[in-house]
Order: structure tokens, then sequence, then C-alpha cells
């Protein structure tokens, strides 16, 4: 008698599963042949192909058995993603643009090694512009591996994003305010902010994680308009120069409900990655707080860079620096309103005064949690005015 069913388990994983027992079938049908009077050839032929059977569903059975996701090491695959659409009606621009579609994809090899990746393309579509500008972009986000060492302890190997800010590592639409990421977090950080590499991380005690990481490092400008612009430096893995690696490491603090403390420095001995004949060290320090308590939430960060040598400092550029201050209150659990205040400047060496000034308000809407509509308002004050109003929506899954 063979018995063939359909299992679902828990999660998404759907497997067959096959048991049979022809030894005693192949008997029975011998017996029943004999009595019915049924030529041997024929119960010899019903014979062989019910054994075939039975090895074919031994196989299944074999096959299902080894890609079980408790066999093996938990296998598991999975996907999800985000994306937003945004709106600007701002004095530089009156635009919509599909900003951002991206797709993750993860796997588990085993209980202790594990694959994770970020695949993004940005503005809908990639082409070049009549100018030769490139419009749209096609990016490898992520694509890491991690080895547990211990129950506390990780390894990390791959294209990761650097552990930074607020917003670096966790940037989907649906948990942050505001359509557009904040200028500190853009133009200082600089999120989205991702090198090749090494790195481990993990617990020294409850509530406190570390991280440190060995990376590929930024590759600046040192002339023209963008000379040392940190933004700017981003190499994004692709044929990166890998002249002078950059380190980083963080501390993190969670160890009471609802708060986030943290700090980060990066060093890098060149940050021109030895375009100069004399080297560009660059220190970033950045530290930030997350605080949420019932409805109320508030979200601060400084971050400065410091880059020694005379290049740099005839620009004004040796001093780079930034800050935000975020309220926000959650009046009903899916309609949530924010403002902030952002201060940021590219030159702060310089003897003049080249800060940049942004108040942000707005709400977000959200009908599911992993849904959001956003709308808000900017002011821009110092050597930038670009005033307006922003309206985005965006999703994660």
């Amino acid at each position: 008698m063979t018995k063939l069913y359909l299992h679902q388990t828990a999660g998404t994983v759907t497997e067959w599963r096959a048991g049979a027992t022809f030894n005693r079938g192949a008997l029975v049908i011998a017996t029943i042949a004999a009595l019915l009077g049924v030529p041997a050839q024929a119960a010899s032929t019903l014979e062989q192909q019910v054994e075939r059977l039975g090895k074919e569903v031994d196989e299944l059975k074999q096959k299902a058995e080894t890609a079980r996701p408790d066999s093996g090491g938990s296998r598991k695959t999975t996907i999800g993603g985000y994306g937003e659409l945004h709106y600007n009606h701002l004095d530089s621009k009156n635009e919509i643009d599909f900003h951002r579609f991206v797709l993750f994809f993860g796997h588990n090899f085993t209980d202790r090694i594990r694959f994770y990746s970020e695949f993004e393309l940005e503005h809908a579509f990639v082409r070049d512009t009549p100018s030769g500008t490139p419009r749209g972009e096609v990016e490898l986000e992520q694509a890491f591996l991690d080895f547990d060492l211990t129950g506390n302890h990780t390894a990390r190997g791959g294209l990761f994003l650097i552990p930074v800010g607020i917003l670096n590592e966790f940037h989907e639409p649906p948990t942050f305010y505001g359509v557009e990421r904040n200028p500190v977090e853009t133009n200082i950080v600089p999120s989205t902010w991702w090198e090749g590499g090494a790195a481990v991380y993990g617990d020294l005690m409850p509530g406190l994680r570390y991280d440190f990481a060995v990376t590929s490092g930024l590759a600046v400008a040192t002339s023209g308009a963008n000379a040392f612009l940190i933004r700017n430096g981003r190499q994004k893995v692709s044929n990166a120069v890998a002249n002078d690696p950059a380190y980083t490491a963080r501390l993190k603090w969670t160890g009471m409900p609802g708060v986030e403390l943290a700090t980060t420095l990066q060093y890098q001995q060149d940050v021109t990655q030895s375009a100069l004949a004399d080297s560009v060290s660059a220190l970033l320090t950045e530290a930030h707080a997350v605080f949420t308590r019932g409805p109320f939430g508030l979200r601060a960060l400084y971050a400065q860079w410091n880059l020694d040598g005379a290049a740099p400092e005839a620009v004004g550029r040796d001093k780079q620096r930034g800050w935000y201050v975020e309220p926000s209150f959650k009046i009903t659990p899916k309609f949530g309103v924010f403002a902030r205040y952002n201060e940021w400047d590219n030159q702060a060496g310089n003897a003049t005064d080249s800060k940049k000034k942004q108040t942000d308000v707005g709400f977000n809407y959200w009908p599911h949690e992993q849904v959001v509509i956003k709308v808000d308002m900017q002011n821009q004050s110092g050597t930038v005015n670009d005033d307006g109003f922003n309206v985005g929506i965006g999703y994660m899954f």
C-alpha cells in the first residue's frame, strides 16, 4: 500500500513526504494472483511495476528529507524588499520619481552560516542623458555572509552597510519620518554608505553591543567643486581603490526599553587613496540617541569629520559636521506628526559662515505597519534656500 500526502509546515516551506511498504505489497499481489489464477507472467510484470514505483517514491522521500528546513542546518531562503515614490515641489525642482525599488534575498546555509543581500534600482530605470550624465542607478547595496562564532559573537564578510548613524543600516520608508532622508545623514555621515571587507560584532553584556570592521575606504576628489567632499568619496565597492583601508568601531547601548545610545569612530589613513604626495587622514566621530516612550519619540544625532592635511584645509573642508534633533508624536497608532531641525556644514573650516539649515514638519500615516504615506514641508536658510513640500508613499515586506 502506498501513501503520498502534502504536508504544509509552519512558515512558507511546502514539502512532499512519501512512505511505502512494498515488500509486503509484492507478497500480497503474488498471493492474490495465485488465488485468482492470474498468469504468472502478468503477476510478475505487475510486481515489477510496483517495485519500480516503490523505488521512485523512496527517491522522492529522500529528496524531501534533504530539503526539509529542519535538516542539514535549518535551510531557509527568504525574500523581501522596500520601495518609495516621491513628489517634490521645491524651489529647485517640481518632479515625481520612483526613488527606490529594492529587493532583499537571504539564505540560511546552516544554523551558524547565513547570507544576506540587497539589490536596488534607483529612479525607475538607467540611461545616459543627452549631457552624458547617467540617470538612475543599479546598485548592490549588501551581499555578505555571517558566521556565528559563539552564541554572542558573529563574524561577517562581504559587502555591507557601515555601522554608523540611525538611518544607514535601517532606512526602510515606514521606519522613519519625512519623505526624504535627513540632510545630515545624507551629506555628513553619508547614508546610504556601504563598503567591502570583514567585521565582527556581538554582545559584550546584555544591552551593550559592539561592532568592529576593516573595509575598503573613501577616495575623495582632490580638486574641483567636489574636492574633499565625503559623500562624493564613496567608491561603492566598484573596482574600489584599496591602497588605504578604513577602520570602524561602534558601541551601542539598548539596556533600557525604548532607548538607544550609540557612538561610532572611523579612521582612514589617506582618504585620497594616495592621489596626493601627502596623505590626508580622516577621522569620523558620530553619536546619536533614540528615545521612545509610548506615543512620544525623539531622535538626535551629531557627526563630524576631521581631515588632516594642507590640501583640505586650503578649501575649508578639513572640518565637516552636522547635527539634527527630531521630536515626534503618534496621535493614533496609525498617524504621527514630527518636526526636525537640521544644521550641516561641509566647509566648517572656512573663516566665513558656510552653515546650512533646514526645518522639516509633517506627518506619517500607516494604513498598515509596513505601508506608509508621508507629507512634509521644508524650509532652508543659510547658504542654500530650497523651500517647498514633499509627498511620498512607501512600503516594506
